[in-house]
């Protein structure tokens, strides 16, 4: 009996074994799953890529016949126009040459031709006029105002010096106060320290151009300048006739006109009239020989300087 129990231990498997023999058969199951995955992803793949190269091959068919169609109707556009015909790239990257025939002569023109040949001279017409009108824009009455270029263009006005005071930051410049008729005083700085005491700068009267462009003088904005008789020695207020009151403008006989409204600079008028500005032999303000003058009330001189300049 022990012998039988023996034999049919022996007949049956191990159940190691038999584990064992599952999980290398489930091993290749798996194995075999993951190259059907596989191939199917590629199949995928490859399908995707027929189908996108398939609707580009259309897209380039199309293109292909949109560049031929337009390509037609612009040979027939220039032949209309007895335009030469030129050669045109064609799709493939070549050159093809659309036409070899010559543009009509004006004696053998087509019907289809003859509108371009009329209308052609048109346009040298034009382009000869074109400098007839330029020639003609630079003679505007316009540029008068650059040719009169005499005292009338110079705002000058009596005014009176209210206060003054040694500029802050310059031992030479005064600032002053000055009333021009205006609503306020306008800022003033002068370049007289040297020449007149400060206690003469107080309440004075004196002859200001008021269109000068304002500028800026070691920081402080100058707004107007005092008219002065002037040599390398010696320099003197010019002074408005007795009786003038602040604002009243000086008038220049033989010389009518409105001042500008703002000297530019860019014009050097100022520059251009200063040269004539003199004191005569008894030392009457002048421009060319007629005087500073306050209508009704006379003319401004300075107080000793005779046949100098004024500036």
């Amino acid at each position: 009996m022990f012998v039988s129990r023996f034999l049919v231990k022996m007949s049956s498997p191990n159940p190691l074994v038999r584990l064992q023999q599952r999980a290398d058969e489930a091993d290749r199951l798996i194995e075999y799953l993951k190259q059907q995955v596989q191939l199917l992803k590629e199949k995928a793949v490859a399908q995707a890529s027929v189908k996108e190269e398939k609707k580009l091959l259309v897209e380039n068919a199309k293109l292909k016949q949109d560049i031929d169609l337009l390509k037609k109707q612009l040979l027939e556009k220039e032949k209309s126009r007895g335009v030469l015909d030129v050669a045109l790239p064609s799709v493939e990257g070549g050159v093809q040459c659309l036409s070899h025939a010559a543009p009509p002569t004006p004696a053998t023109a087509t019907p289809s031709a003859t509108p371009a040949a009329v209308q052609s001279p048109a346009p040298k017409d034009d382009n000869k006029k074109k400098p007839e009108k330029k020639e003609k824009k630079p003679q505007p009455a316009a540029g008068l105002e650059d040719i009169k270029v005499d005292v009338s263009r110079l705002d000058l006005r009596v005014g009176r010096i209210l206060t003054a005071e040694k500029h802050p930051d310059a031992d030479s410049l005064y600032v002053e106060q000055v009333d021009v008729g205006e609503p306020s005083p306008r800022t003033v700085v002068s370049g007289l320290v040297k020449h007149i005491p400060l206690e003469q700068m107080q309440n004075r009267m004196a002859v200001l151009m008021c269109n000068l462009k304002p500028a800026k003088m070691r920081g402080v904005i100058s707004q107007a300048m005092v008219m002065c008789a002037s040599s390398p020695d010696k320099v003197e207020i010019l002074d408005p006739p007795g009786g003038a009151v602040p604002g009243e403008r000086v008038t220049f006989n033989g010389f009518p006109g409105e001042p500008d409204k703002e000297l530019n600079p860019k014009k050097k008028v100022w520059e251009q009239i200063q040269p004539d500005l003199r004191t005569d032999g008894e030392c009457v303000a002048t421009y060319k020989g007629a005087a500073f003058e306050v209508a009704g009330k006379g003319v401004c001189r300075a107080q000793t300087m005779s046949n100098s300049g004024i500036k």
